[in-house]
């Protein structure tokens, strides 16, 4: 019982420097780990259908990297239903990569930095012309 005490010990003390994102440790946001493979090929696949609906200017990127319904009024009930589908879809998978890309770094702790990361890559990764929301809740046509 005394070495398992011992070893608990020992773990505890080794894994504390993970419980913290080293500051200013670069975010690789191309890990390539079998979790994150797997929300990023998903990701991949609805992006096409939803590029008619950026394109339109129906939805767009809000300022968490999370996609909005952002003027609904141009679509039939039917197109809705579909946008609001595929945002119901798409967010929870964006916060999946997050969860994934911090986990393949050290843990959860790392969730902030890769957060912000990853919504900094959404911003410059978006189309030019497509709706982005800023801090206020202003959308905006990116230039």
């Amino acid at each position: 019982m005394k070495a398992y005490r011992s070893l608990f010990a020992l773990l505890a003390v080794v894994s504390l420097p993970l419980l913290a994102a080293p500051a200013g440790e670069p975010i690789n946001l191309e890990i390539g780990t079998p979790p994150v493979i797997v929300v990023r090929h998903s990701l991949t696949q609805r992006t096409s259908r939803l590029v008619r609906f950026y394109d339109a200017g129906v939805i767009g990127l809000g300022y968490d990297g999370m996609i909005k319904l952002r003027d609904p009024s141009r679509l039939t009930l039917v197109q809705r239903q579909i946008a609001e589908k595929l945002i119901d879809s798409e967010n929870p998978e964006r916060n999946s990569l997050i969860y994934a890309i911090a986990e393949a770094h050290g843990g959860q702790a790392w969730e902030p930095a890769v957060r912000e990361a990853q919504v900094r890559r959404w911003k410059e990764q978006f189309h030019s012309g497509w709706w982005v929301e800023d801090a206020q809740g202003n959308w905006s046509r990116k230039p």
